[in-house]
């Protein structure tokens, strides 16, 4: 465990707190053995009013007051209440000798941060399973940003690492896009059985995106013309032809939707989102803040990375006469 000095909450958070996560007020509580004063009381609540700046329309309430588990000091949990609604319990800590009031955040570091963002049972790319470095991408395929980094960072990262890094796609279809979800069921009947018919399909269709769909543009064109590439790519992997038609047949979304499922509570909302080992990227990034997060993760691993590419450097300028 870790404890990190925290700043108060600020007063939007604390409404986003009363709107989004209401439930009934409960009554208004002294402390579990009434050894907060009144006096003492108005102090805590001019301070948090003071500090968050909390209009007065909005009740304060001291729930509770318990042994924490920070030397010197209780846990004091408040909360407010405006028209009938009120806010989750927020905690504090309160010193012994009633002079302090602090607050602060405990964040688990003990998980093993490669593993923090699951790669298993999934196509990869690049070393073996137990490759230092995983990085975990959330693709949709109808996604122009999630295409152009497939194209030009993955192939650079396996250029520059070669076996030290595993590289895993996870699926994110956005609702904005039409056949995402449909290529991302096709694509896993056919990484069901083949993880290099999974890439194959995987690469063409970022790469051939704008042809989805035909002239027509279509969604019922779109659907024909992926189910047509996941069926040649089994065909050229030798796959179960009549176990790959059932899976495009039925097209299951469930695991898809686990995915998503997972992407979201990891904080994911958009396409492409990288995660090397546990570390979160999203966007457009320079090559340069990659190769740095991933230089990072090797380190931490007990591990060497490989030198730092070379730049040429700018040709001089001439002098002018």
């Amino acid at each position: 465990m870790s404890i990190v000095g925290k700043p108060y909450f600020s007063l939007s958070f604390l409404i986003a707190l009363a709107a989004a996560g209401c439930h009934a007020q409960p009554p208004a509580k002294a402390s579990v053995d009434g050894s907060i004063s009144p006096e003492l009381s108005r102090r805590v609540e001019v301070m948090i009013r003071t500090r968050l700046d909390v209009p007065a329309n909005y009740e304060f309430h001291i729930e509770s007051l318990s042994k924490s588990d920070i030397p010197g000091y209780d846990t004091l949990t408040v909360d407010f209440s405006t028209e009938g609604k009120s806010s989750r319990p927020i905690p504090f800590l309160l010193s012994k000798d009633g002079k302090t009031l602090a607050q602060f955040s405990k964040f688990d570091i003990s998980k093993d941060l490669r593993t923090s963002v699951s790669g298993v049972d999934r196509p990869a790319r690049g070393g073996a399973a137990d490759a230092p470095v995983l990085i975990v991408g959330f693709d949709d395929l109808e996604c122009p940003f999630c295409a152009r980094m497939n194209a030009q960072l993955f192939p650079a990262i396996l250029d520059r690492y070669k076996d030290q890094v595993r590289i895993v796609y996870r699926d994110f279809p956005l609702d904005q896009h039409p056949w995402a979800l449909r290529a991302a069921v096709d694509t896993n009947c056919v990484g069901a059985q083949s993880g290099t018919g999974y890439w194959n399909l995987v690469d063409y269709i970022h790469a051939h995106a704008d042809e989805i769909g035909g002239t027509e543009k279509t969604v019922a064109k779109a659907n024909e013309m992926l189910d047509k590439l996941a069926t040649e790519e089994g065909k050229k992997q030798k796959i179960d032809e009549a176990a790959l038609s059932a899976c495009l047949a039925k097209q299951d979304t469930t695991g898809i939707k686990a995915s998503m499922k997972d992407a979201e509570a990891l904080g994911v909302s958009a396409t492409p989102a990288l995660f090397i080992n546990g570390e979160k990227i999203e966007g457009a990034q320079p090559l340069e803040y990659v190769y740095r997060m991933i230089d990072g993760a090797l380190v931490a691993a007990g591990k060497t990375p490989p030198p730092a590419p070379v730049t040429s450097a700018a040709p001089a300028a001439k002098q002018g006469n």
